[in-house]
């Protein structure tokens, strides 16, 4: 989606969303930390600019990146990727990220954010758009079921850091 479908501005103020660029990357890092630190996990940021650079830039980039300006100041991110049904035979998409810094919430620019996500998803034709959220953060679920997201409570979220990948992919059978 080009930045000029994609820019969206907030009726009565000065915003815009658009996509990251290899410049923003310095910038994107410092807001992953403070959403790091808001979630109380700061301690697992390994992400540099090097890193983001590859991931989203590099020669096969796996996600992408929106960032949220208002009056010109960066103000918040979204960071997604595709995946894959087998159920329903088509592309998901994932929010891995949204953040908008405490000084310019309740001005609507998160859900803009997600509105810009769900905007490409649909472009791409995907079967779903997911994401998680921590479950003390119960401002953020509400705000999530206010957009129609329904929790999946009969699942449950399974993860191996990058010691045990390794780990299994060199286990022994």
């Amino acid at each position: 989606m080009s930045d000029a479908l994609l820019a969206h501005y907030l009726p009565g103020m000065d915003s815009a969303i658009s996509h990251a660029t290899p410049a923003d990357l310095p910038a994107l890092l410092e807001l992953i930390r403070e959403l790091a630190r808001f979630e109380r996990l700061e301690h697992e940021v390994e992400a540099t600019v090097e890193s983001l650079h590859d991931s989203l830039f590099g020669s096969q980039p796996v996600a992408a990146a929106l960032l949220a300006r208002s009056a010109n100041v960066l103000a918040g991110y979204a960071l997604y990727f595709f995946t894959f049904s087998s159920f329903i035979g088509r592309p998901g998409l994932w929010l891995d990220d949204v953040y908008v810094r405490p000084s310019f919430r309740h001005q609507g620019l998160g859900r803009e954010l997600i509105r810009a996500v769900a905007r490409i998803g649909a472009e791409r034709n995907c079967g779903r758009f997911e994401w998680t959220a921590l479950n003390w953060n119960k401002n953020a679920l509400e705000f999530y079921r206010s957009l129609g997201a329904q929790a999946m409570d009969d699942w449950v979220l399974l993860r191996l850091n990058s010691e045990g990948l390794r780990r299994l992919a060199l286990a022994e059978t």
